[in-house]
């Protein structure tokens, strides 16, 4: 019986890719879960393993070509015919896309995006058999939530066995190192058996669940936790020997050691398409610096290597490690022995456990500084206070200071662009666009969302998209892209009341700018001809904090003057 090898979708935002490279031929015979053809998406490069044992039939897509998802690019036969040879494959036209998976149209980043658009859990049907006498069965696994990320803990069920589930109704909760998430059902039914319990954490496409037919019953047996994977390990296709004992891994990324060198044992990390391209472009790994997580060299990567250096360059004369990799833990001084004393010791939630080591991270690789400036925002109060009922009925979404302080933020980008810029090996790369992060504070920790291209915003523009994604974090509705990215931060602890904070750099970035309250002081007030007077003004305390590498004092208070020149004349139309 025949099997049709379809183009996967590696990511909702993701609706093509193009096949870079078929491991097998027609004829040849593979295992379930043996590697089967590379691609290449704008997100990810990636080994796709066979669906299905047999022999390869057909190719229909060749090297080269970008189809749609779903669109079929080969043909198994299970039964072990022999390949088609009569013609040559040809391009495949793309399959109708789901509706789900259409593309949307491009739209500023200030657009809400709706909660079904959440990654979903992946399903495979039929693989557990029957769904207990209610229909075929689906198994729930754990969705991979970025290319770089490799497993996720499962930190609570929204459902128990026996209770009914409807397609895409968040099922569970997990978290990863990039974000925490409501993960959507696959399918409709009977929740009929839990396999992962709260608090374990698995590797991508592990089973956690099983959705039976509408009269599935729950299994009575408690669920089991599943193992968890040892920290270092990387997810690899299964053997032909072995192709039923693990499960799919969509994502192969191959670790390098070079025994001697300029890098010594250090470990390089690819994707199979960034290798080929070093093959064919003659360039050394070793000397290309990664930007991924850990060090990873991504396509973008190479390719910026190669505009710059050319074919068989040689390498700057810097390390390609990227500045913000953590440092080993074997590396780290070990903790002090507490003394004995009452009270409870309550493990870190895996999103604590990232938060700190990020900012042990940036504090080991910044030089922290902060400068700090008084800011009269008695102009701006006045105008929200004017404007906020009518503006906010036009617009339907919350008049904030947030958004005024963005603007100047990007003002004072124009004046000094250092400030958007990152830190590469001895390379200072500076952004095209300001991608703004927005620190906000939840319940269970601290999270970064981005808006992306802040510049070509307008007010009512960013004020929406600062909204959606404060929003959606704190439902658990982001994705990884969006917490990725960002090339400068704001961040607003001034809600609770202090007169301002020294906040970390988030890493790779340069600066992060602090909100700190708005009060009412008394203010010394000089006018035209030199007379001085009290007033009471709204007055708000901005921090900078700034990496002295490549950011000098100067720089960092000409940028400040800027910022806060803008926001004391502020006279641009709000919408």
């Amino acid at each position: 019986m025949p099997t049709d090898v379809v183009m996967p979708q590696m990511g909702e935002s993701i609706f093509e890719g193009t096949i870079t490279k078929w491991l097998k031929k027609p004829g040849d015979k593979i295992q379930r879960d043996e590697p089967l053809f590379e691609i290449s998406t704008d997100k990810v490069d990636a080994e796709i393993p066979a669906p299905a044992s047999g022999v390869l039939k057909e190719i229909k897509v060749q090297p080269g070509a970008t189809v749609q998802v779903n669109t079929v690019v080969g043909v198994i036969d299970a039964d072990g015919a022999g390949a088609s040879t009569s013609a040559p494959a040809k391009p495949a036209q793309p399959a109708a896309a789901p509706a789900s998976s259409a593309p949307a149209q491009s739209a500023p980043a200030a657009s809400a995006q709706p909660a079904q658009q959440q990654p979903a859990a992946q399903a495979s049907v039929g693989a557990s058999g029957n769904g207990g006498g209610g229909g075929a069965a689906t198994d729930v696994v754990m969705p991979q939530m970025g290319e770089s990320i490799f497993e996720g803990t499962i930190t609570k069920w929204l459902k128990k066995p026996g209770d009914k589930v409807q397609r895409d109704e968040p099922l569970f909760e997990i978290s990863t190192d990039k974000v925490d998430a409501e993960i959507p059902a696959p399918a409709s039914g009977v929740l009929r058996d839990i396999k992962v319990k709260e608090g374990t954490t698995v590797q991508v496409n592990t089973v956690v669940a099983t959705i039976g037919g509408a009269g599935a019953p729950a299994q009575a047996a408690p669920a089991q936790p599943a193992q968890k994977p040892p920290a270092a390990a990387q997810p690899t296709a299964p053997t032909p020997q072995a192709p039923q004992q693990a499960a799919p891994q969509p994502h192969r990324e191959q670790v390098i050691s070079f025994p001697s060198g300029e890098r010594g044992r250090e470990e390089v990390r690819s994707s199979p398409l960034v290798r080929r391209m070093a093959r064919e472009n003659n360039v050394d790994l070793t000397k290309v610096p990664g930007t991924g997580l850990g060090g990873r060299i991504s396509k973008t990567d190479i390719q910026n290597f190669i505009q710059q250096h050319g074919p068989g360059a040689q390498a700057p004369m810097y390390a390609p490690t990227p500045v913000a990799a953590p440092a080993a833990p074997a590396q780290r001084a070990p903790a002090p022995a507490l003394p004995q004393v009452p009270g409870e010791a309550v493990p870190m939630t895996p999103m604590r456990k990232k938060i700190a080591e990020r900012m042990v991270e940036s504090k080991h690789t910044s030089a922290h500084v902060h400068t700090v400036f008084k800011v009269d925002m008695t102009r701006i109060v006045r105008l929200r206070e004017k404007m906020r009922k009518q503006w906010e009925a036009r617009h339907g979404v919350k008049l904030t200071y947030m958004p005024f302080i963005a603007k100047a933020l990007m003002h004072g980008i124009r004046t000094k662009p250092v400030v958007n810029s990152s830190v590469v090996g001895d390379a200072i790369q500076y952004h095209k666009n300001v991608n703004i992060g927005i620190a906000v504070a939840l319940e269970w920790g601290l999270i970064v969302p981005v808006v992306k291209g802040a510049e070509n915003l307008s007010f009512v523009g960013l004020q929406r998209a600062i909204t959606d994604v404060g929003e959606r974090a704190r439902a658990k509705k982001l994705v990884p892209d969006e917490v990725q990215g960002g090339t400068v931060t704001i961040t607003n602890p001034g809600i609770y009341g202090p007169q301002f904070g020294t906040p970390i750099i988030l890493q790779p970035q340069v600066a992060i700018l602090g909100m700190g309250g708005i009060f009412k002081e008394p203010v010394v007030i000089t006018d035209a001809d030199g007379n001085d007077s009290i007033a009471v003004r709204h007055i708000i305390r901005l921090v900078l904090g700034y990496d002295h590498r490549i950011i000098d004092g100067a720089d960092a208070d000409q940028f400040m003057v800027a910022v806060r020149d803008y926001l004391e004349n502020f006279n641009e139309d709000i919408g």
